[in-house]
């Protein structure tokens, strides 16, 4: 196989544990693409301890990956800490930053563990942790082209497109599209006309075989949270559809929003999706959910 997608933590902004979210999970953001033997690690939130504990089953004696942060916020990075692997000696891993000198991420990741916050000191972290970057852009690692898109979103976020052997998965979460809208409040005077999504990033995404995409808002809500960094999931279509995608996952849901909601908003999309294109496939992401490409 090319690719799997394996969801470790799809919601927002905070974990949401309890018997409202049992289905579509209350960890927050982490997604592991697997590619042959490499390993790439979008945000760090929470379902990282998961993805953790998981990865000292697999007897592998040596564990390398690739970490690839959409922002720091710390409902992304939160799970970093726990995340066992990152204290064995015998493992390396890589945190990419968008251009060579970019240590950011590397640097609010040790932050996050300084005492005022955390017991144990970023220094006690006995792999090999290094500061890496994406040559400004792009770059292949281990036959798997990477690349990113800056987002809208407050303090800055990053897509990535991960591409191997003619297929494409894109990560894009924490992106207020709508924002980029000339007027992101008139789509409720005609809320079935289509929404105009930016070139550029129409481009990043288009003809990926998975787009994994923030769609956090019904339509009413995001009226009074213009603004917060996150679109409405109807958008997220329209994104979808311009872009050619064959797959959309629904991802970074509301902690406000329970299965039920979820459920709800799922069956808004592909209402949406059917009207233009019935191909699409639309689904909401859910812990545990794996996916095979290739």
């Amino acid at each position: 196989m090319t690719f799997f997608v394996h969801f470790w933590g799809t919601r927002g902004s905070i974990p949401t544990p309890g018997h409202m979210t049992k289905k579509y999970g209350g960890n927050t953001s982490c997604v592991e693409i697997r590619s042959d033997d490499s390993l790439f690690i979008c945000d760090g939130g929470t379902g990282l301890r998961e993805l953790g504990t998981d990865l000292l089953t697999r007897g592998k004696k040596q564990i390398t990956g690739h970490f690839f942060y959409s922002h720091t916020h710390w409902d992304h990075i939160q799970g970093f800490p726990f995340f066992t692997p990152a204290y064995a000696p015998q493992n390396t891993f890589h945190v990419y930053g968008t251009a060579e000198g970019d240590k950011r991420t590397y640097d609010l990741l040790s932050g996050q563990m300084r005492s005022e916050y955390f017991p144990v000191d970023f220094g006690e972290l006995r792999s090999n942790i290094v500061a890496s970057h994406l040559d400004g852009g792009h770059r292949v690692i281990d036959g798997c082209a990477v690349s990113y898109y800056e987002q809208q979103h407050p303090g800055r976020s990053w897509a990535y497109s991960f591409v191997k052997d003619g297929y494409k998965i894109v990560y894009a979460t924490d992106n207020e599209i709508d924002l980029t809208l000339a007027d992101p409040k008139a789509v409720a005077a005609d809320p079935l006309a289509p929404r105009p999504i930016p070139e550029g990033f129409r481009r990043f995404c288009h003809g990926a075989d998975l787009l994994i995409s923030d769609a956090q808002y019904f339509d009413d809500e995001y009226l009074t949270k213009v603004g917060w960094g996150h679109p409405r999931a109807t958008t997220v279509v329209d994104l979808a559809l311009q872009a050619e995608v064959k797959q959309v996952a629904l991802f970074h849901h509301d902690p406000m929003h329970g299965d039920s909601d979820v459920d709800r908003k799922i069956a808004l999309c592909k209402e949406r999706a059917a009207r233009i294109n019935p191909a699409l496939q639309v689904f909401g992401a859910r812990e545990g959910l794996e996916l095979r490409f290739g």
